[in-house]
């Protein structure tokens, strides 16, 4: 099941510079591990979208207590929210 995870956070934190190469490390293990569909922030006031696979809403959340973001305390806050996409053009995914 997908897992839509809207986060808050400031993009001009300072730490997010000094934390994001640990951060995208992350996510990157989460993607090979086949846990990571697909994330990005936001392009207006901050904030991002993770989108999990995962049986369970805990698990979405162990894997979001684990990410040195939240660690770190760049992320703010986030909601994780079951999600059924209907549509996916994989051809605009980026690879």
């Amino acid at each position: 099941m997908k897992f839509a995870v809207i986060v808050d956070y400031d993009a001009a934190d300072p730490k997010a510079p000094v934390v994001r190469p640990a951060h995208r490390e992350y996510l990157t293990q989460q993607r090979t591990n086949g846990k990571l569909v697909i994330s990005g922030p936001f392009t207006e006031g901050g904030g991002a979208l993770i989108v999990y696979e995962a049986d369970t809403k805990e698990q979405v959340a162990a894997i979001m207590d684990a990410d040195p973001f939240v660690k770190e305390g760049v992320f703010k806050s986030w909601v994780i929210r079951p999600w059924n996409p209907i549509f996916i053009n994989r051809n605009l995914l980026p690879e």
